[in-house]
């Protein structure tokens, strides 16, 4: 597969496109093939398994680093990371997924990238699991959301991103404090992520900041949040206090562009600048931000960038 282009996907159309890739795992010695899915938007390209360097003192799942056109990546075993016993490696089909989260390449060995599938958020399931796990050893926390494919198989969005978090490569929010003294502004602020430890962060920073935060899941509960502050409040209440959204864009049930596009649509919302905080990077998808509504598109998470855009959306 080359290098990510426009997917054709229209903006708003709360839509997603996944490179469907598999990792195998052995069960009483008979391989178990497992169904694993990543955002088209992240991947730059898949690749046969390069000659890798080993590197000391690093994650066992960090098989090493290349040298793809002169920039070095790691390259992470995903079947190590998520621990699951594989034996061999499946020499013919194997493949590393180049992926970019937050401005970083990173490499993830598959055992085999199948196709691309569009899918619609809204037959994404949010992975609210309970203590037990899904899929043997693999843990609950990795998955982000489920979705069922042909012959009643199950497709998981594994949480990638939190590899590059493990590794440390990922600024902390906590530095926000030392960019402003602390309530420079005041309403409330929208903080929509189905993420809760990037919630938990974002509203750590944005309470800084002197905003009061309200918390929602994704697109479908920021809408219904908003509209229950609306009906509470009143027209002239609403507008006054309500300042800002921020929200991520990969949400299961509606991601942030189609809920971008449906609160520039609806005449009582519409005023409320949207900033999207994403781990997708690249100016296409920029553009599409700007389509769908966005009056700010940030790279999760410089904190400076991220005060610096707050500024500019709320007081422009």
């Amino acid at each position: 597969m080359a290098k990510n282009k426009d997917s054709g996907i229209k903006v708003g159309s709360n839509e997603i496109e996944l490179v469907d890739f598999r990792i195998v795992k052995l069960i009483n010695g008979k391989p178990y093939e497992g169904i694993y899915g990543i955002n088209v938007a992240k991947v730059r390209e898949i690749i046969r398994m390069p000659k890798l360097t080993e590197l000391p003192g690093v994650p066992k799942f960090i098989e090493g680093i290349f040298d793809l056109r002169g920039v070095v990546l790691p390259v992470v075993n995903l079947s190590t990371w998520m621990n699951v016993s594989s034996g061999k490696e499946f020499d013919k089909k194997v493949r590393v997924i180049i992926a970019e989260f937050n401005n970083i390449l990173i490499g993830f060995i598959v055992h085999e990238a199948k196709r691309i599938r569009r899918i619609n958020w809204k037959d994404i399931e949010p992975a609210s699991f309970a203590s037990s796990n899904t899929d043997g050893d693999l843990e609950k926390n990795k998955i982000t959301g489920v979705t069922r494919i042909e012959d009643n198989a199950v497709l998981l969005i594994l949480d990638l991103e939190s590899i590059v978090q493990e590794l440390g490569l990922v600024k902390p929010p906590s530095d926000i404090d030392k960019l402003t003294s602390g309530h420079e502004f005041s309403g409330m602020a929208l903080l929509v992520d189905d993420s809760a430890t990037a919630r938990r962060a974002m509203k750590t920073a944005l309470e800084h900041m002197g905003f009061d935060v309200v918390e929602a899941n994704d697109g479908q509960d920021g809408l219904e949040k908003l509209n229950g502050l609306y009906k509470d409040m009143g027209d002239g209440k609403f507008k006054k206090s309500v300042k800002l959204i921020v929200s991520d864009i990969e949400m299961p049930r509606m991601d942030g562009f189609h809920f971008a596009s449906q609160v520039k649509k609806t005449d009582n919302l519409k005023h409320i600048p949207i900033l999207f905080n994403s781990s997708i990077s690249g100016g296409f998808n920029q553009e599409k931000g700007a389509e769908a509504g966005g009056d700010g598109y940030l790279v999760k998470f410089d904190p400076k960038k991220f005060y610096e855009e707050v500024s500019r959306v709320v007081k422009k």
